[in-house]
């Protein structure tokens, strides 16, 4: 009978060839899996639509500051929204007018 003998009981083991290969198949299937799932990481999906998550966001300005700090000669950040006095229709204009 193929097997081996086991020194601390003294009991005769059988090595499960199918069963040895069943085990390998399937941890190559889960390896297989998770080459597949790092190669599309790697790849990138582009862009994301939609806002950016919060943690993301804080993570951007955390790394703009620590570039600020390297670099003092970088310009200021763009201003948001109108400019100042554009939604206004200035006063003088209308009453020369009329």
């Amino acid at each position: 009978m193929p097997g081996f003998v086991d020194n601390k009981k003294g009991e005769e083991k059988i090595l499960d060839v199918d069963k040895m290969l069943a085990e390998l198949r399937l941890e190559r299937e889960q390896i297989e899996e998770a080459i597949l799932t790092l190669e599309r990481l790697a790849r990138g999906r582009g862009r994301r639509r939609g806002r950016p998550p919060s943690w993301l966001k804080e993570a951007q300005q955390a790394v703009a500051e620590h570039n600020a700090a390297l670099d003092q000669s970088a310009p200021p950040p763009k201003r948001r929204g109108r400019p100042a006095g554009s939604t206004k229709v200035k006063q003088s204009a209308v009453g020369e007018i009329a």
